[in-house]
């Protein structure tokens, strides 16, 4: 309402955040936090399996900083360029709740930052240092110390931004005691955080198994002996991730829970909902057939048999997050903010006064029968564009061309009013319309048109902005010297008597 609202009709918008959202989490989570610890691990194994005259395996060392520079060159470019990625695209897309996110979380994401930066320390410490600390076991020491202080650090940015997360589907008491305590230990933190830790080390895992097949040569006693120890690694943690996630589903509320139906694509696959059990049954299957295989039959594992676990297991973690954003729905953060950026509070007001007066940038505070569509535009703009296009993913027109069964029949005005009106009746995962009857109409008005037309709704990024009169600065100061006027009134008045 207060800031120029950028969009992508031709992509979705939230669909911006979520592609640059979910390549993070992935590195994230299979090289940062999972893979991190297991390469530590296993360069202490080079020490600890060493020759009374070595400071450490050569080969294995060889092999292990391999791995490491692969996780290296990933978390510093994709997995960097990524985490800017998501502030950018969050503050174009969604301003008014990252903005209440930062109001709510403002030390927490000071010490997340502070954290983060010591851990961007440590990673170029951990890996430019590697071929050096060669030297001397006491050098060899210090840098597998390094390696485990790295590993903590990592955890300790998920673990903050998880708490985040959580935050946003569940905020518990926050609504009624408003601090940062109570936000950060909401409901979903803890089973979130003990389902993602053990996850991201299986991911971890699987990643560092094919580049095991990927840096070593079938038939080699150090790659069966890698296999091994990676495999022992993944069967210690995948028990906890498969508990730890059912004991998060189990916590989720059973709102949330109503929508995961239609979380894995948008309305138009809710017959797919069977596929998402289908992914974790599968991903959680191959990697555990992995492992064993690993453990027992290490010669029988292939470069490509790996890949295929490590695509499983990604896939997992993917649908995982798509699951999560989605099920929140109507709420980006829940019970405060709709998916529209709409605070639930501030409905009322606008269900009375409509949408378009109280909006900082339109053309159109008041609605008349010659701007009628360009009230319908600025409405769609400010109501529905966050999740929905014109014309494109997910575009309005095909959601209510599928409601008379994708016939390309004009659509019917009564009938759009009354679902528009009811819709979060009809659809759980939608908001309720925030707008007045008049607000309606110009919404039906505009969505017709572009049934007609197919013309496509720009950003403010392509058409600049436009000030609300009523909400300039002149019409505040106006309105200012109005009710201070009319207190000088009263108080004469008051003297009169």
């Amino acid at each position: 309402m207060d800031i120029p609202l950028f969009h992508l009709d031709w992509l979705n918008n939230r669909m911006l955040i979520a592609l640059i959202a979910t390549v993070h989490a992935l590195i994230n989570h299979s090289l940062a936090v999972g893979f991190l610890p297991l390469m530590a691990w296993l360069e202490n194994k080079g020490v600890m399996n060493s020759g009374p005259t070595e400071i450490t395996d050569a080969r294995w060392d060889k092999m292990v900083y391999k791995m490491m520079w692969t996780a290296f060159i990933i978390t510093t470019t994709i997995g960097a360029m990524t985490g800017v990625g998501i502030w950018f695209s969050v503050s174009l897309v969604s301003p008014n709740s990252i903005a209440s996110l930062i109001r709510v979380f403002y030390y927490a994401w000071f010490v997340e930052w502070t954290v983060f930066v010591t851990e961007v320390v440590l990673i170029l410490i951990y890996f430019l240092t590697w071929k050096n600390s060669n030297k001397s076991i006491k050098a060899k020491t210090r840098h597998i110390k390094f390696g485990w202080y790295l590993s903590v650090f990592s955890w300790v940015t998920m673990a903050i931004i998880v708490s985040i997360l959580g935050f946003m589907m569940d905020p518990g008491n926050w609504k009624n005691d408003k601090n940062l305590i109570t936000a950060f230990t909401n409901p979903l933190y803890i089973p979130q955080l003990l389902y993602r830790t053990p996850l991201a080390m299986v991911l971890g895992g699987t990643l560092a198994l094919f580049l095991a097949s990927v840096f070593t040569k079938r038939g080699e006693e150090i790659r069966t002996n890698t296999f091994k120890l990676i495999s022992k690694w993944i069967l210690c943690w995948l028990p906890f991730a498969v508990a730890g996630s059912a004991y998060y589903f189990k916590v989720i509320p059973e709102t949330q829970l109503a929508n995961m139906n239609v979380a894995i694509g948008t309305q138009a696959f809710q017959q797919w909902y069977d596929i998402m059990w289908k992914v974790i049954l599968g991903a959680t299957s191959i990697i555990l057939i992995t492992a064993i295989l690993g453990l027992w039959k290490p010669k029988m594992l292939r470069a490509p048999f790996l890949a295929i676990t490590l695509l499983f297991a990604l896939a997992f973690m993917g649908l995982f997050e798509r699951v999560r954003e989605f099920i929140r729905k109507p709420y980006i953060i829940s019970e405060y903010m709709y998916s529209n950026l709409l605070r639930e509070e501030d409905y009322p007001l606008y269900k009375k006064d409509g949408l378009l007066k109280w909006a900082t940038y339109s053309s159109t505070p008041v609605i008349t029968k010659e701007n009628k569509i360009e009230a319908g535009r600025n409405v769609f703009m400010l109501a529905c564009s966050r999740c929905h296009t014109t014309q494109g993913v997910n575009s309005v027109v095909d959601v209510f061309d599928k409601m008379y069964g994708s016939t390309g029949k004009p659509f019917d005005e009564t009938m759009m009013k009354n679902y528009i009106s009811n819709l979060h009746n009809a659809r759980a995962y939608m908001p309720p319309f925030p707008g007045n009857k008049k607000e309606i109409d110009a919404i039906v008005a505009y969505i017709k048109q572009l049934q007609i037309t197919g013309e496509v709704l720009e950003g403010a990024q392509e058409t600049g902005v436009t000030l609300n009169p009523e909400q300039s600065v002149e019409a505040f100061k106006a309105t200012a010297e109005k009710n201070l006027a009319k207190e000088k009134t009263d108080i004469e008045n008051i003297k009169k008597k």
